[in-house]
């Protein structure tokens, strides 16, 4: 579980976060939803311990996660594809990261074949990957540790419309075995057809929460619903 009670975030006479409370129940995938500047990013870097809240408090798994002892094994994180060493292989990526969490080594091949990234691929430096192959490779270190709860920024920048499917089907899997979800997206067709509850956030205020069926009870697309509640397109 995730929750969050009133989190606020200000810098200097700025708020990028206002007051926000939501949470994400185990089995679900909650889509997080908002235009550029809406204070997505900054929502999540709370969550996970890289940025300290003004106001309010956000706990995953019933506890703050920098107090969460070795916590990618319970919290699977991927916030930026592209924040991998670029010298290192695929494989040599997710062999260190297996060692950091004392996951046994088997867990970096089944994951490397997983995700699409075995075989060639696994031997490639970073540097030679493309934008969809390090989102892949992120998705897989996001699951070394096997966690409860995923935490994901973007996962679908750079995979083309079958990596896209697939990464659909990986999540409601890991949600049906109980995990617990938070995917933040401009795709807001990935999100509707994936998502089970939306969290909408717009200059920094949840402006509507709740099951994605109940939000679309009048036939809209989530895109025109979006549009009317931030007044920004995608």
């Amino acid at each position: 579980m995730i929750r969050l009670e009133h989190l606020s975030k200000r810098y200097g006479p700025r708020t990028a976060v206002s007051d926000v409370s939501f949470r994400c129940e185990p089995g679900t995938i909650t889509g997080f939803l908002g235009p550029n500047g809406a204070g997505k990013s900054t929502t999540l870097r709370m969550i996970c311990g890289l940025t300290p809240p003004s106001e309010g408090s956000a706990t995953v798994l019933g506890a703050d996660y920098r107090r969460i002892p070795n916590p990618g094994r319970h919290v699977g994180v991927l916030l930026d594809a592209s924040a991998q060493h670029s010298g290192r292989t695929g494989k040599e990526v997710l062999t260190l990261g297996a060692r950091t969490l004392g996951v046994d080594g088997a867990r970096v091949t089944e994951l490397l074949d997983r995700v699409g990234l075995a075989g060639r691929d696994a031997r490639k430096r970073v540097s030679a990957y493309s934008l969809g192959m390090r989102q892949r490779l992120g998705i897989a270190h996001a699951l070394l540790g096997d966690p409860a709860v995923l935490i994901l920024d973007e996962p679908a920048n750079g995979l083309d419309p079958e990596g896209i499917v697939w990464m659909r089907g990986l999540l409601r899997e890991f949600a049906d075995r109980a995990g617990t979800v938070l995917l933040s997206s401009h795709l807001l067709s990935e999100i509707e057809a994936v998502a089970d509850e939306i969290v909408v956030i717009g200059a920094g205020k949840v402006v509507a929460q709740g099951p994605l069926g109940e939000l679309l009870a009048g036939g809209q697309s989530l895109e025109s619903v979006f549009l009317t509640l931030t007044g920004a397109p995608v």
